[in-house]
């Protein structure tokens, strides 16, 4: 009787995803990883002794994660089994834990791959422990998350993290090359939108030769253009999680390239993160941060222009309210910066933490009854508005304490003039004391 796998046509002998049937079969024919595979890389090192060391495989997605986990494991001659914390549990675990003590007492050592390692929970991370420690089992983890964020540290102290690649072009047009080969026939593509088709994978080696396998199958009587295979391929969504790192690497990316005077690299790192789908009024609030973390008073209109495009994105919502955020990704991109002020917070808070149970100076204490007069409460206050130039020249700190400087306005835009008016300020102040 056939099982539910053969009548679905899932035999030894069905037709496999041209992916699989290109799988490298040894670490050498691994595309896109030299750093770690390459003469003189430690996997190739460890592959090569035949000892291997617990690691984190981390990379996006179609760079080689399973497939070198595979091929490590043969050519050091381990046994290799696999799980995906995506579909195990507590109990796939400890079975593959006992097989793995009980191929250690006849000899054998065992790889064991954990696909999407990142979704088991911290208490089933620590289950590892123990195995790992004695032995059991040698540990490659697979993830497409920042393992320092979603893995215990217990775990990532016993484990070594290896830096996959997304695959270049170079890569690219290998796979393409070997599928090609595999068929026997070129793709059916004009040079410019073979171009196209490796932009579309977006450095995943697996979903480019699964275009590929679909150009294959169309058979093309002849070569597509970049519009005809636009309209044969749905280009997928870019690589974008709102929830996980690559949500904060983009918004770092907007604001860095903001605060390093680069509009045309705003504007890009702005688009990616829309295109991703992300939150317009997130991206607002940090666009608001930087207008007063990173051009402050150098140009501070920035900050209220912040609010406003804020507010425009809120009246008028996507797709039109976004035209505002890019005006003022330009604005704060374009504007002079300082971050003097941010500076001289942190500095002013740091203080305050030092000297917080000092009292103000009593010349600047109101004194609302007569106790608080005789004890000195406003006792030569000099009203600012009453002396000539509006300037007292009086000290605000507490008198243990002494002045400090904590702003120092740059030599850009509006903190020029800011600059002059302190240093004209203080050698008053310096004059009025003497």
């Amino acid at each position: 009787m056939a099982d539910l796998f053969e009548a679905a046509g899932l035999t030894p002998q069905a037709p496999q995803p041209l992916a699989e049937r290109l799988r490298p079969q040894k670490l050498g024919e691994v595309v896109g990883q030299d750093h770690l595979l390459g003469e003189g890389g430690p996997i190739r090192r460890m592959a090569e002794a035949g000892r291997l060391s617990s690691m984190i495989l981390w990379g996006p997605p179609g760079t080689g994660k399973t497939t070198i986990a595979r091929l490590l494991a043969k050519e050091a001659g381990y046994t290799f089994q696999q799980l995906s914390a995506v579909f195990s549990g507590v109990a796939d675990l400890k079975k593959a834990f006992e097989q793995a003590r009980a191929r250690r007492a006849a000899g054998q050592s065992t790889v064991l791959f954990v696909d999407e390692i990142h979704r088991f929970n911290r208490a089933q991370q620590d289950g590892f422990l123990p195995f790992v420690e004695e032995g059991v089992v040698t540990l490659v983890g697979a993830t497409t998350e920042n393992p320092s964020f979603e893995l215990n540290g217990a775990l990532l102290s016993r484990c070594q993290v290896f830096v996959l690649k997304r695959l270049d072009e170079a890569a690219l047009q290998i796979l393409l090359g070997k599928a090609e080969a595999f068929e026997g026939r070129p793709l059916p593509l004009e040079p410019q939108a073979r171009d196209a088709l490796m932009a579309m994978a977006d450095g995943d080696g697996r979903y480019l030769l699964t275009l590929a396998e679909t150009l294959f199958n169309i058979a093309s009587a002849k070569p597509l253009d970049t519009k005809q295979l636009g309209q044969v391929l749905q280009k997928r969504s870019p690589a974008y999680d709102k929830d996980r790192e690559e949500h904060y690497n983009l918004i770092s990316a907007l604001h860095k390239s903001i605060r390093g005077s680069d509009p045309d690299a705003a504007l890009y790192w702005l688009a990616r993160m829309l295109q991703g789908g992300e939150n317009p009024l997130f991206i607002a609030r940090r666009l608001i941060r930087a207008a007063a973390e990173d051009i402050g008073e150098a140009d501070p209109m920035s900050l209220v222009l912040a609010n406003a495009a804020k507010d425009t994105y809120d009246f008028l919502g996507s797709p039109e309210g976004e035209i505002a955020l890019a005006q003022l990704v330009v604005h704060l991109a374009a504007a002079p910066k300082s971050n003097a002020v941010y500076a001289a917070f942190n500095q002013a808070m740091k203080a305050a933490r030092e000297t917080g149970s000092l009292t103000p100076p009593k010349h600047i204490l109101n004194a609302p009854t007569r106790m608080m007069k005789d004890l000195g409460y406003g006792k030569g206050y000099a009203y600012d508005h009453d002396v000539e130039g509006g300037f007292s020249g009086q000290d605000y700190f507490p008198e243990e304490m002494g002045r400090r400087r904590f702003y120092e306005p740059r030599e850009s835009g509006n903190e020029v003039r800011i600059r002059e008016r302190l240093e004209r300020w203080a050698a008053l102040r310096a004059g009025r004391k003497s």
